[in-house]
C-alpha cells in the first residue's frame, strides 16, 4: 500500500513547500523507496498555462504536455525523475469534471454535491497519481486558513480514515518571522496556523520551521507545548539563500539529514529503510556550488522580471537552476545578471561588454524583443558565447534573417503579422486554435541531430527528446535562405519540417533551440547544453 505525506503551508504562501517536499522526496528516495509527488493548486484555472509568468512564476512543462505550477520543477530536479500532468490537480479540474459527469447523466439522477462528489474526486485523483510507488507526497498550495483549500484538506482527512492514520503522516511547514521592531522571532501565526489545520480535524506529525534565522530550543519547546507534539518532530529550516548563507537550495536534504528527519518520517509510517542512504555525489555537488574554484559572470535577458516594485526572477527559475547545475559540474560560481530587455532596447549594448556570455529565455508578444535582438546581435558579432531558448531561437533567426541574409525588416508574425519576411510563423494546425489553454505544442519531441556539429557532440546521441511550449515556429519558405548564409541546422524534427536547434560553427558557442532543455536538467545531471554553455564561458 502506498504511504502519504501531505504537506501543508502555514502564515503566508511562498514559504517553500514545494521545496521542503521536494528535499523530503529524496531524502526517502535515498532510503530505497521509490517515491512521487503530487502537487494540489487550489485555483479554479483548470492548468498554469494561462497565468501570466509575474503572476504565478514559470510555468512547468512535463513530458507528457501538462503546464504545471513551477513546484512540479522541483519535484523533478531532487527526484531525477519525470513526473507526469496528472500529478497537478486544481480545483479547475475537479469542477469541469464533475459537470462534466452531470451533464452526461453519469451520477444517474444523483444530486451532485461538495460532499461526497467532490472530495471523492479529490481522493480519486491523489490515488491515481500515486499508484505503483511506496511513497506519495501531496503538497498543498497556498495555506491551511485559505477558504480554498478547505475540500483537499477535508479530502486528506478522508484518504487517512480510508487507509488508515499509520499511512498518512501531516508536515505543516510554516514561516516565524522576526519582526524588525523587535528583532525577536515570533511563534504565534504558526500556533494560529495549527489551530487552523486542527480546526479540520488534522493534528501535524511535523512541523517545519521557516525564517531568516535558526529556531532555538525556547521558540522549539513553545511550539511543542502548543501543537501538542514532540520537540523532535518541531524542525528548524532556515534561510539558505542570500547574504551570508549557502546560497543553493540542495543543501536542504543534507540540513534535513542532519535533523534525522528521513528516519522520523519513517517512524511515523511504520517503515523500514530498504537500503542506506548515500549523499557523496550530492554533497560533492553542493560543495561545488558553495565554494567554487573559479567565478564568471552571465547575463540573462528576459521581459517577465518587474511586477509592481518588485522583481520576480522566478518567472525563469528552471533557467536559473539549470545554470546551478552545470556550475556544480564544473567548479564554477556563475553571477547572473538579470537584464530587463524592454530597458536594453533605450540602451546602449555596451553594457554586455562586462558579461561571459548571454542567454534569452523563452516569452511571447512584441514588448521588449528588440532588446533581445540587439544582445543577440551583439553576441554574433562579438563571438560571445550565446544560449537562446524558445523565443531566444526565433529571435536569433529573425537577427541573422536581417542582418546577415539582407531580409530587411524580416520578423515573427506573432510581432509583426504583415511582416514582407516572416522567417518566424504560427504553425498551420495553430491558425484554427480559438482556446489558449493547453493547445500549444507542448511536451516532449523527439528532435534528429545532425553529424559535425556542437549541438550533436554536446548531446552525444543521434536523437533526443526535450520538451517544447509554443506556437510559431521558423518558416520552412526561409530554410534554403537561411542554410545558404551560414546558418547550421543542428536538429530538426524527424521529417525535417521543424528546426530543432541552430548553431553558427564559427563561433565559439553559438546555439539556439526552440526546446527548453532547463526542463530536463537536476542538479547530477545538467543538461548537455548549459554544461557546455558554462563551458564557452569558462573558456571565454
Amino acid at each position: 500500500m502506498t504511504k502519504f505525506i501531505v504537506v501543508a503551508g502555514g502564515v503566508i504562501s511562498g514559504v517553500g513547500k514545494g521545496v521542503a517536499t521536494a528535499s523530503i522526496g529524496r531524502i526517502l528516495k535515498e532510503y530505497g523507496f521509490s517515491v512521487t509527488a503530487v502537487k494540489i493548486d487550489p485555483y479554479i484555472n483548470c492548468d498554469a498555462g494561462t497565468l501570466r509568468p509575474t503572476e504565478h512564476g514559470e510555468v512547468w512543462v512535463t513530458n507528457d504536455g501538462g503546464e504545471i505550477d513551477q513546484d512540479l520543477g522541483n519535484y523533478e530536479r531532487f527526484l531525477e525523475q519525470a513526473i507526469p500532468k496528472k500529478n497537478n490537480i486544481t480545483t479547475g479540474q475537479i469542477y469541469r469534471t464533475l459537470i462534466e459527469k452531470e451533464r452526461k447523466g453519469d451520477f444517474l439522477g444523483e444530486t451532485v454535491q461538495f460532499i461526497p462528489h467532490v472530495t471523492d474526486e479529490i481522493k480519486n485523483r491523489v490515488k491515481e497519481a500515486s499508484s505503483g510507488f511506496d511513497i506519495a507526497l501531496v503538497e498543498l498550495g497556498g495555506t491551511v486558513g485559505d477558504y480554498e483549500n478547505i475540500p483537499f484538506l477535508f479530502a486528506m482527512k478522508s484518504l487517512e480514515k480510508e487507509i488508515g492514520k499509520e499511512n498518512v503522516a501531516y508536515i505543516l511547514v510554516t514561516y516565524l518571522p522576526i519582526p524588525s521592531h523587535i528583532e525577536e522571532m515570533k511563534t504565534k501565526p504558526t500556533q494560529l496556523s495549527v489551530k487552523l489545520l486542527q480546526e479540520n480535524g488534522i493534528l501535524p506529525d511535523f512541523i517545519l520551521c521557516r525564517g531568516k534565522k535558526a529556531l532555538d530550543e525556547v521558540r522549539k519547546k513553545k511550539i511543542e507545548t502548543y501543537a501538542n507534539i514532540d520537540s523532535e518532530h518541531v524542525i528548524s529550516m532556515p534561510d539558505v539563500t542570500g547574504e551570508g548563507t549557502p546560497n543553493t537550495l540542495y543543501i536542504i536534504p543534507l540540513l534535513l539529514e542532519k535533523e534525522k528527519l528521513g528516519e522520523k518520517i519513517l517512524n511515523t509510517l511504520n517503515l523500514e529503510r530498504k537500503k542506506e542512504p548515500d549523499f557523496t555525489a550530492w554533497k560533492k555537488a553542493v560543495d561545488n556550488i558553495i565554494s567554487p574554484e573559479k567565478e564568471i559572470d552571465i547575463a540573462i535577458v528576459g521581459k517577465y522580471l518587474d511586477i509592481g516594485d518588485y522583481k520576480l526572477v522566478d518567472s525563469y527559475i528552471s533557467i536559473n537552476e539549470a545554470l546551478k547545475h552545470a556550475s556544480a559540474k564544473n567548479n564554477v560560481r556563475i553571477n547572473i545578471s538579470w537584464i530587463d530587455s524592454k530597458e536594453l532596447e533605450r540602451t546602449d549594448e555596451k553594457i554586455l561588454e562586462k558579461f561571459r556570455g548571454i542567454i534569452i529565455p523563452g516569452g511571447f508578444g512584441s514588448i521588449g524583443i528588440e532588446g533581445k535582438i540587439k544582445a543577440i546581435k551583439f553576441c554574433r558579432e562579438n563571438n560571445i558565447p550565446f544560449l537562446g531558448l524558445c523565443f531566444g531561437l526565433q529571435l536569433a533567426v529573425v537577427e541573422f534573417a536581417r542582418n546577415v541574409c539582407n531580409l530587411e525588416n524580416a520578423n515573427s508574425t506573432e510581432i509583426n503579422p504583415a511582416t514582407r519576411f516572416p522567417v518566424i510563423d504560427i504553425l498551420p494546425e495553430q491558425k484554427s486554435v480559438s482556446e489558449k489553454g493547453a493547445t500549444m505544442r507542448l511536451g516532449a519531441y523527439k528532435a534528429i541531430l545532425k553529424d559535425d556539429t556542437l549541438t550533436k557532440q554536446l548531446y552525444n546521441s543521434n536523437e533526443i527528446y526535450e520538451r517544447h511550449r509554443h506556437r510559431y515556429e521558423v518558416n520552412p519558405e526561409f530554410h534554403k535562405i537561411l542554410q545558404e548564409n551560414g546558418l547550421i541546422f543542428s536538429g530538426t524534427s524527424e521529417n525535417e519540417r521543424l528546426v530543432e536547434f541552430i548553431e553558427l560553427p564559427e563561433h565559439k558557442f553559438f546555439i539556439a533551440t526552440q526546446a527548453h532543455p532547463e526542463f530536463n536538467s537536476s542538479l547530477l545531471k545538467p543538461s548537455p547544453l548549459f554544461d557546455g554553455f558554462v563551458k564557452a564561458c569558462i573558456g571565454s
